[in-house]
């Protein structure tokens, strides 16, 4: 195998397979069951908060 073998093999095949695996990231991202999973992450630092914040750590 030379470098131009290499070279046709990864504009062909290669991109192909990196533009499918893209397609099923963003597919997977945006799926409809994800957003209660997803709004469950983002709040979890909150958890475990009881009280508000003071006035002066806020601004």
């Amino acid at each position: 195998m030379d470098y131009h073998i290499l070279r046709e093999f990864a504009d062909s095949w290669v991109l192909l397979a990196m533009f499918v695996f893209f397609v099923a990231v963003i597919v997977w991202a945006f799926r409809p069951g994800s957003r209660k999973e997803y709004q469950d992450v983002s709040t979890s630092i909150f958890r475990n908060e009881d009280t508000p914040a003071e006035k002066e750590a806020r601004t």
